[in-house]
This record gives C-alpha cells, structure tokens and sequence, in this order.
C-alpha cells in the first residue's frame, strides 16, 4: 500500500515514495489543511447497489427500460435522489413517493456496507500528519453518524449531512472553511461524481476523481484541473504532482 506507517505531525518527516507526505499535500495548488470526501462511492462501497435499486425504482414508477434507468441514476449521481428525479423528470407527481422509496430501501443493510479496502489507513495516514478530514454526504445527518460510529474506524475531523437547506457542494465547504478556520485554497475535494467535480470547480477548490463510477476522460471535461485515482492509497502520489 502506498501510504506508509509513521507518526508525526505537520511539520514531521513522514516519507512516501522518497518524498514527504506533507510535501504530496502542497504541491496541487498551495498547502492543503483540510481533506473533505465525498461518501458513498468516495469512502464507502456502495454505488453499485444504490444504481441497482434506483434503476428498480425508476423502470418501474416510470416505465423506462432497466439500462436507461441505470445510467441516468449514475449520470445524475452526487445529488440527492429527489433532486435526481426532478432533473430526470420535471415536475412529475410521482418523484416524491419514488425519492421516499429509495430512502427506506436504501437503509436497510445500509450500516453493513463496507469502506473500500484502503480508507481506513488512509484517513489515519492523513490524520496522523496533520492534515483535518472531513465527510461530506448527501445522506441525512443522523445516518452518517450511526455509519460511522457502528465501523468505529476511521475516525473523521467533521462530519457532515444532508438536511434541508443545507446539501453537499457550497453549504458544506463553507462549513468546512469556518469551523476549521482555512482559505479555499487550503481545501481539496475527493469525490466519484461528474456532479463532485462540478461542484468543486464552480466553487474554486481542488479536485481529485475517484475512478469507477465515471473516467478520467468524463472527469476532466467536467474539471479540466481534476486530478484522477483508482483508489485512495494513491492520494499523496496524486497531490505530488
């Protein structure tokens, strides 16, 4: 695995590939303090089931074709499910009795889904030098939260989830900003969503892609600046450059 076991703090001389971790953390566009990851398909293995159930959903209340339905969930992904809908279908009287479906189902095994493999010492990598992370998260509050406490590791800096209002994009990073006291350019957003990268190009952060849901290609016609892995041991390498 590419992060390598140490200690330190930000100043330390924790080394990855020969260069320090710290050193990967300031070379994107300036210092980076802050780490903010997006969740689902970010942090946690779980997209593939949500495209399955979505694409149940959708072929069934609105009588398109199972694949169609399945790549438009993907290709609206990063917002909430209800905002998906109204996107997909404006206005529609169904989109609400849908969105509530999807919630509820969503829920059911939603604990015992897995981080992907390398989060865990990632995040602690990251943690361990200094560097503040931060969850970002279009599923509600409370659900994160009881996520996160039923895996008990990683351990995350800030939090954050969807309620009304309040959503992923400029009301998190604002947040993220104020309660950690940071610039914009101290800030870097990972996240698996052609919508992620959107997000943090229009407010003017960094952006790394993770690869799956979408390509590098479809990534930098979204965020020509985005920067690209297949999984997050290969961040420091990625914030190198």
């Amino acid at each position: 695995m590419a992060f390598s076991q140490g200690y330190s703090g930000r100043n330390g001389t924790k080394r990855h590939g020969g260069r320090s971790l710290m050193g990967a953390l300031n070379s994107i566009e300036g210092r980076k303090a802050v780490c903010v990851f997006d969740f689902d398909g970010t942090l946690v293995d779980s997209m593939d089931e949500f495209a399955d159930l979505a694409a149940g959903l959708i072929k069934e209340a609105y009588r398109r074709p199972g694949a169609q339905s399945r790549a438009d969930y993907l290709r609206t992904s990063g917002l909430p499910f209800h905002q998906q809908l109204e996107m997909l279908f404006p206005g529609d009287s169904r989109n609400s009795e849908v969105a509530r479906s999807f919630e509820r189902r969503k829920q059911r095994n939603y604990l015992h889904r897995p981080f992907f493999e390398e989060v865990p010492q990632a995040i602690r990598c990251l943690r361990e030098n200094g560097v503040k992370v931060a969850v970002s998260s279009n599923n509600g509050q409370a659900l994160v939260e009881e996520f996160l406490e039923h895996k008990g590791n990683p351990q995350f800096d800030l939090v954050l989830g969807f309620r009304q209002g309040f959503a992923k994009g400029p009301d998190h990073f604002n947040k993220v900003l104020d309660h950690f006291h940071f610039d914009t350019e101290e800030m870097v957003f990972i996240g698996d969503s052609l919508h992620d990268a959107e997000q943090a190009k229009e407010f003017g952060v960094d952006f790394v892609g993770r690869l799956g849901t979408f390509s590098r290609e479809q990534f930098l016609q979204a965020y020509p600046r985005a920067h690209t892995i297949l999984s997050l041991e290969e961040l420091p390498g990625v914030l190198c450059r």
